[in-house]
C-alpha cells in the first residue's frame, strides 16, 4: 500500500484554523502520508519521527504546536500540524477534513490521542468519567466519521487504532479505561467490516505495557483514593502507578515499527498484539471466556423456540 504521489507547491485552506504548515517550495516525491492523532508524546510522537525519517509526510494534531518544534525543525514541510483536542466534536471534523484538503491525499489515519483514568469508580467524579469516554471512544469515532469519505473518495486507505491489551481483559482500578478501550474495539470492529467493500483496512493495536510517559500521565490523574480500598486490587492501582521503580517491558520504538509495518500488510490484521504481556493477558482472558459460553451450550439452546 506504499502509494507513491507528490507534493503540489500550493494547498488551499478553509481558514478556519492555523496549523503553521509552510507549503514546500517545489515539487517532492513522498511515500505515503500519515495523519496521527497525539504526535506530542509516546506511540504518536515515536510513529511521526519513524515514518518522518523514512521519507514520508505526516499530519499531526497536537494540544500544542510548540510540543513538536524539533520535529518542525528537522523535517520542515513534511510536518504538517494542527492543534487539536479530541473532545472538541467541531474541531475534529474540521481539522481531519483541512488536513485532506491541504495535503490531498492521507494514506494512513492513525487513532493514537488518549489517556488512561485509573482508580477505584467510587472516586471518580462526573467529569473524569465523561471526558475518559469523549477522548477515547468518542474522539476516535469522530476521527473515523470525518476520515470515511475521503478515504473512499480516494479508492482506499488504512486505519490504525490504538487500543491496549485492556481492550481485551481487564484490571480492577481501571473500569473507565476498560469502558473506552472495549468500546473502541466492537466499534472498529464493526466498522472494519462496512469499509471492506471500500479498500479501506482497518487495524486494532494491542500493545502492553511500554515504556513511554502512559504511566506517568496516568499516575499524575488518577481518581481520589478511598481508604475503603486500601488492600484491594483496586486501591493497589495508586501504588503500581506512582511506583517508578515498576518499568514495562515494551520497546516503544520496536512497537511503533511494528505498527508501521502492519499498514503495508494486505489485507489488514484484525488485531496486532505487542509485548509478551499483552499477547500472555490477551491468551489467557480469551481462553476463560471461551470456556465460561462452551459451558452454556446445552442451556443456552433451551431458550429457543420449540420447533413445531
Amino acid at each position: 500500500m506504499a502509494f507513491r504521489h507528490q507534493l503540489m507547491q500550493d494547498y488551499p485552506s478553509n481558514g478556519n484554523h492555523r496549523s503553521d504548515y509552510l507549503p514546500p517550495t517545489g515539487k517532492e516525491v513522498i511515500m505515503q502520508t500519515w495523519l496521527i492523532t497525539g504526535v506530542s508524546s509516546g506511540f504518536g510522537r515515536e510513529i511521526a519521527k519513524q515514518v518522518l525519517a523514512r521519507g514520508d509526510r505526516v499530519a499531526g494534531t497536537i494540544r500544542s504546536v510548540g510540543a513538536a518544534k524539533d520535529l518542525r525543525e528537522q523535517y520542515g514541510n513534511r510536518l504538517w500540524l494542527a492543534e487539536l483536542d479530541l473532545v472538541n466534536g467541531p474541531a475534529v471534523t474540521s481539522t481531519v477534513n483541512r488536513a485532506f484538503a491541504e495535503l490531498e491525499r492521507i494514506d494512513v489515519i492513525v487513532n493514537n490521542a488518549g489517556y488512561g483514568l485509573f482508580g477505584a469508580l467510587e472516586g471518580l467524579s462526573d467529569d473524569q468519567i465523561v471526558h475518559q469516554i469523549a477522548a477515547n471512544l468518542i474522539g476516535s469515532i469522530r476521527v473515523v466519521r470525518a476520515a470515511v469519505p475521503h478515504l473512499r473518495n480516494q479508492g482506499g486507505g488504512r486505519i490504525l487504532q490504538l487500543s491496549t491489551y485492556g481492550g481485551q481483559a481487564t484490571h480492577a482500578g481501571a473500569s473507565l479505561y476498560h469502558a473506552s478501550k472495549w468500546g473502541i474495539e466492537g466499534f472498529m470492529d464493526s466498522i472494519a467490516q462496512e469499509l471492506a467493500p471500500f479498500g479501506i483496512g482497518v487495524t486494532i493495536v494491542e500493545p502492553g505495557g511500554a515504556r513511554t510517559n502512559f504511566r506517568g500521565a496516568a499516575g499524575a490523574a488518577l481518581g481520589a483514593k478511598l481508604d475503603a480500598y486500601d488492600g484491594t486490587p483496586a486501591g493497589m492501582v495508586h501504588a503500581i502507578l506512582t511506583d517508578p521503580t515498576r518499568m514495562p517491558n515494551g520497546d516503544p520504538v520496536k512497537m511503533a515499527a511494528a505498527m508501521i509495518a502492519s499498514a503495508d500488510h494486505n489485507p489488514a490484521p484484525r488485531r496486532l498484539v505487542l509485548g509478551s504481556d499483552a499477547f500472555a493477558i490477551i491468551r489467557k482472558a480469551l481462553k476463560d471466556r471461551l470456556s465460561d459460553v462452551e459451558a452454556q451450550q446445552e442451556e443456552a439452546a433451551k431458550t429457543d423456540l420449540d420447533t413445531l
